[in-house]
């Protein structure tokens, strides 16, 4: 009798054991899928004109950034219309995690110096999540000599610090659009009528009409009340262009900065007056940590 109980318990534990391990194998299959339902390459890259896209740098990649502007096309032929002049921004964004990378970046535009992180919140699903949603937080850092050393200068004046929100949607495998909601805090402003607090709201989109190239918009729009009066709205075209290894993003915009406190606050160009300025980035993406699983 003792035999036969054994033996009844013996096969009831197998099966239990059977049970739960092809129970455990469903739910990671269901992990796995849901992980492959992952909406990806919404953009082409981290940038969507000048400023920040919903992408990410993938975990254990390293972007190197050049990002250059000419001068303005109204300078006629004596500066080349525009080409004789530069304004260039060096720039690195390292991939933490999947869903969390830094960067750094040296700007000749006011000598800037710039560090920000940027989070994923949400990410969009085919069957659950409609949407994307990062965080984005820059600080930069103006390294300008001060105009007047004889008077007491503070090194806190000569940080501003920008926090982003970006939501995006990818509608199908051209169009993809994104929301940018920007507050902008400046512990020095240069005119009385400049608020130390700017808030502006923002979108571009980008539509896809090769594997390898698409087109792009961008624009800031800064509520009103907060600028001098010679302050313009952020508005940028561009196109990208992947050649493997290296994404080439060309654009014209009215915005002569190249970071996010420069380019929605600062901006002093009028397209209507041919204040165009040409500029292009080139990205390169290294690995630095491949993944567990990469195969040559």
């Amino acid at each position: 009798m003792k035999k036969i109980t054994l033996l009844f318990l013996l096969l009831g534990s197998l099966c239990i054991q059977k049970s739960y391990s092809q129970e455990l194998m469903n739910m990671l299959k269901d992990d796995e899928n849901t992980a492959k339902d992952y909406t990806t390459a919404a953009f082409k890259t981290t940038r969507l004109v000048i400023g920040q896209s919903i992408e990410n740098v993938a975990k254990g990649n390293l972007n190197f950034i050049i990002s250059h502007h000419f001068g303005s096309i109204n300078e006629g032929k004596s500066e080349f219309f525009g080409l004789d002049q530069s304004t260039i921004r060096l720039g690195l964004e390292y991939g933490i995690l999947d869903i969390l990378e830094v960067g750094i970046g040296r700007s000749t535009y006011q000598k800037t110096a710039d560090g920000y992180l940027k989070l994923k919140l949400l990410r969009q699903q085919k069957s659950k999540i409609p949407i994307s949603v990062s965080y984005f937080g820059n600080t930069t850092l103006n390294t300008l000599k001060w105009e007047d050393p004889n008077r007491d200068n503070y090194f806190t004046s000569r940080l501003s610090f920008v926090s982003q929100m970006l939501i995006a949607r990818k509608f199908n495998n051209n169009l993809s659009l994104q929301i940018i909601a920007t507050h902008v805090h400046k512990n020095l402003v240069k005119k009385i009528v400049d608020q130390n607090d700017c808030f502006a709201v923002g979108g571009g989109g980008r539509y896809k009409f090769s594997n390898r190239m698409s087109v792009n918009t961008e624009y800031h729009y800064v509520l009103p009340g907060q600028t001098a009066d010679d302050f313009s709205n952020s508005l940028s075209f561009g196109v990208d262009m992947e050649t493997g290894g290296h994404v080439f993003q060309l654009f014209f915009t009215n915005s002569h900065p190249l970071f996010e406190r420069g380019f929605i606050t600062e901006t002093t160009g009028k397209w209507n007056k041919g204040d165009i300025y040409f500029g292009f980035n080139i990205i390169r993406t290294f690995t630095v940590v491949r993944p567990k699983n990469f195969r040559n």
